[in-house]
């Protein structure tokens, strides 16, 4: 597994940091805001995966882990690896369409999984209704809450490619207790059949 550091054009390097599924605390907040300005970076921006990144003198980054390692925060993962989970904030008194709490799903299982290691990078979304607001047909693994504590499962979805693929539908009315056993399944299959180097929706085709 690595880690998501990116060298710039400029010689600086790009940190992205993963919180619960883009969710921090207050103090999390203000811890990174300190940490950030001790470590000369100038700004922070949100990412599509719920992550925030910051650009930054190379030298400077050991000493920016430490301090958000004790803020519950780490930088993402990146490579042949399960990235931050994407949830959106579906869940009990909050989004008004929210069939589900697929933020609290989506929070469960990035604690359990990323960072694993996969033949390939791996990426997970849920979303608590049918309009999708994470890009689940465009992840390996995606949810999508369709009752009360009932998700379809789908998979092989990648998005950020020149050849698109829409995840499959493989199982409906899920309860969110046996997701991590759909994914563990899933995962275990992945590892046996791809082949090095090959992402999920390439397997499937492949094997079926």
């Amino acid at each position: 597994m690595g880690e998501a550091l990116f060298r710039q054009k400029n010689g600086l390097v790009a940190v992205n940091i993963a919180a619960a599924c883009g969710v921090f605390t207050p103090g999390q907040f203000q811890g990174l805001a300190e940490a950030v300005r001790e470590a000369g970076a100038g700004a922070l921006k949100l990412t599509s995966r719920q992550t925030v990144v910051l650009i930054l003198e190379e030298g400077k980054i050991a000493g920016l882990a430490e301090k958000i390692s004790g803020l519950g925060l780490r930088i993402a993962p990146y490579g042949n690896a399960i990235r931050s989970v994407k949830a959106c904030s579906g869940g009990p008194g909050l989004c008004p369409r929210a069939l589900a709490d697929a933020l609290g799903l989506g929070i469960e299982l990035q604690n359990r999984y990323m960072g694993q290691d996969v033949p390939k990078d791996f990426k997970i979304a849920v979303a608590g209704c049918i309009r999708g607001c994470t890009d689940p047909y465009c992840a390996d693994f995606g949810l999508i809450a369709c009752g009360k504590d009932a998700y379809r499962v789908l998979i092989g979805g990648r998005g950020g490619s020149p050849s698109p693929e829409r995840g499959k539908v493989i199982l409906e009315q899920v309860r969110s207790s046996r997701v991590p056993e759909v994914l563990d399944f899933v995962l275990a299959r992945y590892r046996e059949l791809a082949e090095p180097g090959e992402r999920l929706c390439k397997t499937v085709g492949r094997v079926g």
